[in-house]
């Protein structure tokens, strides 16, 4: 199976970042977390998203706040998918991340989440490496699944307590 790269442009997102080792954690995927930045350590980054296909990477996630160049700093050194998580920082509540993740210019995607949609963001990882793995096509399936159960249990109990009233 092919892993994941997470990439935090400051160690202070891993708060945000941690629901999406946990959800790739939780489905099995092998993953690399490291803390990297565009601006002060553009050799390494670039370096690392070169050679990210040649180490068994699949995807890469970047989480990053304020100027949130990142996402598309390592999208202009491979053709893997790189997904951004724009951090909501102290300034303009994370629309400036957003802003700077989203607009990418033609030739240089890059799939963009919520505001701190880290979850999201290994969920996404997950279905691009699920496209030639059928185990975890299954997996998420399941998950899938059982999301659908847990709402439908809910609008059970919402009807019980509707009947009380």
């Amino acid at each position: 199976m092919k892993k994941v790269a997470v990439i935090m442009g400051s160690d202070s997102d891993l708060p945000v970042v941690k629901p999406a080792l946990k959800q790739l954690k939780d489905l099995g995927i092998p993953f690399e977390a490291r803390v990297m930045s565009a601006h002060r350590t553009p050799t390494a980054a670039a370096d690392f998203a070169k050679s990210a296909i040649d180490n068994g990477f699949g995807a890469i996630i970047c989480a990053a706040g304020k100027a949130a160049h990142l996402a598309g700093a390592f999208a202009a050194n491979t053709v893997l998918p790189v997904i951004g998580i724009p951090v909501k920082s102290s300034t303009l509540d994370g629309l400036d991340a957003l802003l700077s993740t989203v607009q990418m210019p033609a030739g240089m995607p890059v799939a963009t989440v919520a505001i701190d949609g880290a979850q999201n963001a290994a969920l996404l990882a997950a279905q691009m490496i699920a496209l030639s793995d059928c185990q975890l096509q299954s997996k998420l399936s399941q998950m899938r699944s059982d999301m659908s159960q847990a709402v439908a249990l809910k609008d059970e109990k919402l009807q019980t307590l509707l009947e009380e009233i």
